[in-house]
C-alpha cells in the first residue's frame, strides 16, 4: 500500500498515461489490490482491479460455497452487497471523463453465474472497474490515493468479510437456492415442465421493469385443484402450486386475462430469482425455449421440411438458406434449431407467431389446395413432435380452438387466475367436428446436425478482433451486427458479452468436421471444468462483467450470424 502512495504522489499532475506506473499487485491489511488494466484516458473503459481477501481473514463457512448451486448464489450475493456499498461509499471526485467512477456488475432478478465475484477455498475476489481520476489529460494522484487507499479499504471491509454480508440473510439465500434445486430434480425425476408455486407474483411493475407489481391489483397465483402438487424441500413445509406436465398444454383466455405474463413466467422460470422478486419458485425445464417468427432473420442451411416442403421454383428445404427469411421460414427455422439443441419443451404465444404457421382452417384448405401450400401448419406437427421426440408444447392461444383436439392440457386465465377447462375444450372439440382436414404425412422427421466452418467467423476489424455487446440484444462481431431480439430469455447483458466471446472461442474451433451442438458442449465442459473465466479475452486479467448463457442462446446467436457457413 505504501509502495502505491509513492507511485501516485511521484505521478501527481502528469501525464494521464502515467497511471500505467501503478499496473501490479499491492498488498493492503485486509486484502490484496491487483491493478490489472489501467485506462490510457479518462473517457476510455474505466481501469480493472481485483479485491482479493483470504478465505481466512473473510471467515466464510464452508457449507456456503462448497456446492456449486450455493457458491454461485453466494458470490451473487457478494456482487450485490458491492454494488449496494459503492453507492454509500461513493467517490466524490470531480474531475474529467470517468473520473472517480467504480462499479462491480450489478445483477437483476435472477441468480446467474458470473465473473464479477470468485469465490473458493482460498479466497473471495471482487472485480470491479474504477475510474482513475483526472483533471482534463492530467494525473490527479491524491484524488487517486484517497480513492484506492483509504476509501477502497473501507468498501472492501464493509462488503467482504462474513459479519458484513449479513450472515442471517445469507443463511436464507441458501435456503431458498437449496428449494430451488430440490424442486428442479423433481421436475427432472417425474417429467414435468415447469411447476408455478401458489402465492407467486407473477406480473412485472411495467414493461419496461422486471421487479414485480408491488401497486395496484396484485393478484397471486392460486393453482387450480386438478393440476396442483406439493414438492418436498429441504427447508420448510412442502411448496404447494401448479404442475404443467410434459404433452402439450395450451394457456387461453381473453386479452387481458394474464395469459402472456404466466408464458413469460416460464420463460424465465429456467433461471432462480431472488427473493422478493414473486417468481422464486417458477421453476421451468432448463431446455425450455420460447421460439417466434422474426421476418428478416437470415437461415443457414437449416432442414425445415417437416414444416415447409414444395417451394416455388424447387427450392430445397432440407438444407434451406435465405438473407430474408418470412415469419413462417423463420418460425420453423427457429423450432429446428431449437431441436438440434435437444430443446425438451418450446414455448410459443400466437401473438408471436406467424398466423399461416400456427393454423390452416378448413374454408382455407378449401380454397387454397394443399398441392399450392408448401406450410404444412404447427397444429398438423405438435403431436408428432411430441411422440417421436419427447419434444413438449406450452401455447398460449386466444384465437384458435382447433388446438382443443391435439391437447393434453387446457387452462384458462381468467383475471390473472387459472383455470383447468381441459374438459370442456375436449366436449367442445367432440361436439363441434372441425371441417379441417390433417396435413404433413404421418411423421415429424429429424433435426438434421450441422457441422461448422470457421470461414464463416471472422472477428476482425481493420488490425484488430472486434467482438463486444451493445446492450441486451446487439452484437457487434467483426464488421457484422448480430440482431438477438428474437432470443427473448437472455436477460442481462452481461450473458450477451458472454455470448459473443463464446461465438469467438467456437470460430476458432469451428474446423467443418465438428457439429454445432459438440462445439457448444464442448465449450461447456471446458467451462464447467475451469471456471467461466476461460472464456475471457484479457489472458489473466480479470473477466468482470460476464454471465453465463444456456447453450440454446449461444447457438441461436450463431445462427443469428449472417455470415454463417456450415455443411
Amino acid at each position: 500500500m505504501q509502495r502505491l502512495q509513492q507511485i501516485l504522489s511521484r505521478i501527481d499532475g502528469k501525464g494521464y498515461k502515467a497511471y500505467k506506473d501503478i499496473q501490479g499487485e499491492y498488498t493492503f491489511p485486509d486484502y490484496r489490490l491487483m491493478i490489472d488494466y489501467v485506462q490510457g484516458d479518462p473517457f476510455a473503459a474505466p481501469s480493472r482491479l481485483r479485491v482479493r481477501m483470504a478465505m481466512k481473514d473473510a471467515g466464510y463457512p464452508e457449507e456456503w460455497y462448497r456446492q456449486k448451486h450455493r457458491r454461485i448464489a453466494l458470490e451473487d450475493w457478494i456482487a450485490r452487497r458491492w454494488a449496494t456499498e459503492t453507492q454509500r461509499y461513493s467517490f466524490e471526485v470531480k474531475g474529467t471523463g470517468k473520473s472517480g467512477l467504480i462499479s462491480v456488475d450489478r445483477p437483476g432478478q435472477e441468480i446467474l453465474e458470473r465473473t464479477a465475484v470468485v469465490v473458493n477455498e482460498r479466497f473471495v475476489e471482487v472485480r470491479i472497474t474504477l475510474g482513475l481520476p483526472a483533471q482534463g489529460r492530467r494525473v490527479l494522484g491524491r484524488k487517486a490515493e484517497e480513492m484506492l487507499c483509504r476509501q477502497l479499504p473501507r468498501l472492501a471491509r464493509a462488503a467482504l468479510p462474513r459479519e458484513a454480508l449479513q450472515p442471517n440473510a445469507v443463511e436464507e439465500r441458501m435456503k431458498l437456492v437449496d428449494n430451488q434445486q430440490a424442486i428442479r430434480r423433481c421436475l427432472q425425476d417425474k417429467g414435468w415442465i415447469a411447476f408455478v408455486a401458489n402465492g407467486a407474483v407473477l406480473p412485472r411493475e411495467s414493461g419496461i421493469s422486471d421487479k414485480p407489481l408491488t401497486k395496484g391489483n396484485v393478484i397471486r397465483f392460486e393453482s387450480p385443484a386438478s393440476m396442483e402438487v406439493a414438492v418436498e424441500v429441504p427447508h420448510g413445509e412442502p411448496i404447494r402450486g401448479m404442475v404443467i406436465r410434459d404433452g402439450i398444454t395450451l394457456i387461453v383466455g381473453g386479452g387481458y386475462h394474464g395469459k402472456s405474463t404466466l408464458l413469460t413466467a416460464l420463460e424465465r422460470g429456467v433461471y432462480d430469482h431472488v427473493a422478493g422478486d414473486g417468481r422464486e419458485y417458477v421453476i421451468t425445464d432448463p431446455s425450455a425455449i420460447k421460439v417466434r417468427s422474426e421476418d428478416g432473420r437470415r437461415v443457414e442451411k437449416v432442414n425445415i421440411s417437416p414444416f415447409i416442403n414444395n417451394l416455388p421454383f424447387g427450392r430445397d428445404t432440407e438444407r434451406f438458406s435465405t438473407e430474408d427469411a418470412s415469419g413462417s421460414t423463420s418460425q420453423a427455422a427457429n423450432i429446428m434449431e431449437a431441436l438440434e439443441m435437444e430443446s425438451s419443451c418450446l414455448l410459443i404465444d400466437e401473438d408471436t407467431s406467424a398466423t399461416n404457421f400456427m393454423i390452416r382452417d378448413g374454408r382455407m384448405q378449401k380454397l387454397v389446395a394443399k398441392g399450392k401450400e408448401p406450410i404444412t401448419p404447427f397444429i398438423d406437427k405438435v403431436c408428432q413432435l411430441y411422440a417421436e421426440n419427447h419434444t413438449s408444447s406450452v401455447l398460449v392461444l386466444g384465437g384458435s380452438g382447433d388446438y382443443f383436439d391435439v391437447a393434453d392440457t387446457v387452462m384458462m386465465m381468467d383475471e390473472y387466475r387459472p383455470v383447468d377447462v381441459t374438459a370442456a375444450a375436449k366436449e367442445i372439440a367432440r361436439s363441434q367436428v372441425q371441417s379441417r382436414t390433417r396435413e404433413g404425412g404421418s411423421q415429424f422427421g429429424k433435426a438434421t446436425p450441422r457441422r461448422l466452418s470457421r470461414q464463416g467467423f471472422d472477428p476482425q476489424k481493420g488490425r484488430k478482433e472486434k467482438v463486444d455487446a451493445k446492450g441486451l440484444h446487439t452484437i457487434l462481431f467483426g464488421t457484422t451486427s448480430v440482431e438477438l431480439v428474437g432470443l427473448e430469455q437472455l436477460v442481462d447483458t452481461s450473458q450477451t458479452r458472454a455470448v459473443a466471446e463464446m461465438m469467438r472461442l467456437i470460430g476458432k474451433r469451428a474446423n467443418g468436421e465438428k457439429e454445432l451442438k459438440a462445439l457448444i458442449d464442448e465449450l461447456y465442459r471446458e467451462i464447467e471444468e475451469t471456471g467461466l473465466d476461460v472464456i475471457s479475452p484479457f489472458h489473466g486479467q480479470h473477466p468482470g462483467d460476464l454471465a453465463l448463457p444456456r447453450k440454446l442462446e449461444l447457438a441461436g446467436a450463431i445462427n443469428r450470424l449472417r455470415t454463417l457457413s456450415v455443411r
